[in-house]
């Protein structure tokens, strides 16, 4: 969960992005006039460079994959993947294996029809070859190729190449294995059969190896790609997915018979469920398919993930509006209908509906259309009423068909909208009318003088000891110190209510000012980072991960937006004579201790928390910009996100017991 790094990507469109690189010119910075005049005199043909091909990949690669980062390198095995699926969604595949190689490389092999291999009529070179060298290039295009896709833009497997220092590519058709190989989109090897195979059997296998030149590191993460295969095995119901890693022998398949229903079965398998099987609607039209799976717990937060063609819809869309939309109008209804709620009395909310409701919302269209910042999010406009359709006939079924179950969740529904009533009046308090109106923060807050939040940053520091000695280093003109009194309350087992009545989280909430749940606004926030520094023991560690809970749960655009931060204070000083070093790590201080001296002469101090630190020393070596080491904190996949939260922090002792079990081995240094 946590990601060292201080730098942002934005992915762009691969339509932008093909826009943008077709022609670069040349920019002239003219310190005068006569001197632009001049520069523009010699402004001609020859500026202008195009990019051919490939090359547009490889000159922003960000565009096409969204960073090259970890994330943007795991996004590659995605990228074949989907290609694979697309097969299975069409019918013709129904198992995909992905290996990770010894030498770092990938490996996805299918069951499919294969990549087509002969000659294509216009423009004379093997389709193999076209779907590997050219951009926008692939059978999703005409509508005859697939009927439903989940790719976008026909990018994917050429985006690979590209960025790929080596990729082979075999087809398995017409009783022939076929091969071709590239360097960074290159042919380095044509098209060439080498064997034969039984005439039934079909297929592709695609190997690469990113470039280094292009990624930032190309370490291939386990438990990143097994997250995002075990999904495609829950949303594609039936088809078999497994991951192999040749560097450490492990292997894990996945396989659901239930598909969307297993999915949330999983959501909830470390919660108690208020009925003990999923609910389930699927109906298709017009060559669209809407499936929606869910089951309430007994917890306080909502889990509903929506999907498009098996892309994550992170952004929502009108698929999940349609949802929303019906599930809160059957539910008001049928209370009213079976007096559970008054007619006078105040509707039920889409927030008390879907409060400890764990949902997937799965659609699959011939014509999907994105919109929004990162393109997940639908904008099909006749998705929604299909879905709230679909929805509405099912669930006011289910309700009629299975009473007991209806009148528990309307009594869970009740008890939320009483929660969030009385929380609306809490919630009033925290709001700041002003960012001007200083009275209305909070009293032990230390706030900077800086009023633009991009260059302001929080401190949430543990005691008021700590907090001292923080407020007395800091820079004042753009860091604030918050002291915080004890652990915050444990969110994951608490509703709203309560939360806006502790005096710490209600310190926060109003120091940021940007509200939260579904009223959170980032762009009212009043810091751009947002720092925990709490002592290295294990109550700063039980202190911090019930601010990260807080934050994930009610405050995620910090999060997803890069504005949290973990510092990293010092946890021994050395001292031999005029000599001085700080160390951070167990590692670290063994080295030091090389240089220093093991004798006695060297002087070894073990901080055991922020107050022992003056505000020298903390300024130093964990408050200064120029210095300074952070950890900053990112969700790479809500999903695992939401079931690390749910174990640690949850109320079933078991999940967390095997969990601690199982994760042991991984603690380098535990503080008791």
């Amino acid at each position: 969960m946590y990601d060292i790094q201080d730098n942002e990507n934005t992915a762009v469109t691969p339509e932008c992005a093909e826009e943008e690189t077709r022609h670069i010119a040349t920019s002239h910075v003219a310190p005068d006039a006569s001197a632009t005049a001049s520069a523009d005199s010699h402004y001609d043909a020859a500026d202008i460079q195009v990019l051919e091909g490939l090359q547009p990949v490889r000159v922003r690669p960000g565009m096409y994959i969204g960073s090259t980062d970890s994330r943007g390198l795991h996004h590659l095995v995605t990228e074949i993947v989907d290609n694979s699926i697309d097969e299975a969604l069409a019918g013709y595949c129904d198992d995909i294996r992905v290996r990770i190689l010894a030498d770092g490389s990938v490996s996805v092999w299918d069951n499919g029809r294969g990549i087509p291999v002969d000659i294509h009529p216009v423009m004379g070179k093997s389709a193999l070859e076209i779907a590997l060298t050219v951009l926008h290039a692939g059978g999703k295009f005409g509508g005859e190729g697939y009927k439903v896709s989940g790719g976008l833009h026909g990018v994917g497997v050429s985006v690979v190449n590209a960025l790929s220092s080596y990729l082979k590519a075999e087809v398995r058709r017409d009783g022939k294995i076929y091969c071709m190989e590239f360097s960074r989109g290159e042919v380095i090897s044509p098209l060439t059969v080498t064997g034969e195979t039984d005439i039934k059997e079909t297929g592709t296998t695609i190997t690469f190896k990113p470039d280094t030149e292009i990624f930032e590191t190309i370490d291939f993460s386990m438990d990143v790609i097994c997250t995002r295969m075990r999904e495609m095995a829950f949303l594609n119901r039936g088809i078999s997915i497994s991951v192999d890693d040749e560097r450490t022998g492990a292997h894990n398949a996945y396989c659901y018979s239930g598909g969307i229903v297993s999915f949330v079965q999983y959501l909830n398998k470390n919660k108690e469920t208020l009925h003990e099987d999923p609910i389930y609607f699927c109906a298709e039209k017009d060559d669209a398919i809407v499936e929606v799976a869910m089951q309430y717990n007994d917890g306080y937060q909502e889990n509903v993930l929506s999907y498009a063609n098996n892309i994550n819809t992170h952004e929502g869309g009108t698929h999940l509006s349609g949802f929303k939309d019906a599930l809160t109008r059957v539910i008001n209804n049928y209370a009213v209908k079976y007096k559970i709620l008054k007619e006078t009395d105040a509707k039920l909310s889409g927030e008390d509906v879907r409060e400890g409701l764990a949902a997937i919302v799965s659609v699959k269209l011939k014509n999907p259309q994105f919109e929004g910042q990162t393109k997940t999010k639908l904008g099909n406009s006749e998705m929604r009423g299909f879905t709230a359709s679909v929805v509405s006939s099912g669930l006011e079924d289910y309700l009629e068909e299975n009473p007991s179950v209806a009148k528990t969740v309307i009594e869970k529904c009740m008890q939320a909208n009483r929660a969030r009533e009385a929380a609306r009046k809490a919630r009033e308090l925290t709001r700041r009318k002003s960012v001007l109106e200083s009275a209305s923060l909070p009293g032990k807050l230390a706030d900077c003088s800086e009023k633009d939040a991009s260059l302001c940053e929080i401190y949430l520091v543990e005691g008021d000891s700590a907090g001292g000695s923080a407020k007395m280093g800091r820079d004042k003109r753009i860091q604030a110190i918050l002291p915080l009194r004890g652990k915050i309350l444990n969110v994951e087992k608490t509703r709203i209510d309560r939360i806006l009545a502790n005096n710490e989280i209600k310190n926060m909430v109003t120091a940021f000012g940007a509200g939260l749940g579904d009223e959170f606004n980032p762009e009212k926030l009043r810091y751009h980072k947002i720092i925990c520094m709490t002592d290295a023991d294990v109550d700063g560690s039980h202190i911090r991960i019930l601010l990260l809970t807080f934050f994930y749960r009610y405050m995620r655009p910090l999060i997803e937006q890069g504005y949290v931060y973990i510092a990293q204070p010092p946890l021994y000083k050395l001292k031999r004579g005029n000599d001085e070093a700080y160390v951070f790590t167990d590692e670290e201080l063994q080295k030091q201790l090389n240089v220093f001296g093991r004798d006695g002469k060297t002087e070894i101090q073990r901080y055991k928390g922020l107050g022992e630190m003056n505000p020298e020393q903390l300024w130093e070596t964990t408050m200064d910009p120029e210095n300074r080491t952070m950890l900053k904190v990112s969700v790479e996949d809500a999903m695992a996100a939401d079931e690390v939260m749910t174990i640690l922090m949850g109320d079933k002792v078991e999940p967390r017991r095997d969990f601690i079990e199982k994760n042991a081995k991984l603690v380098a240094d535990l503080d008791i």
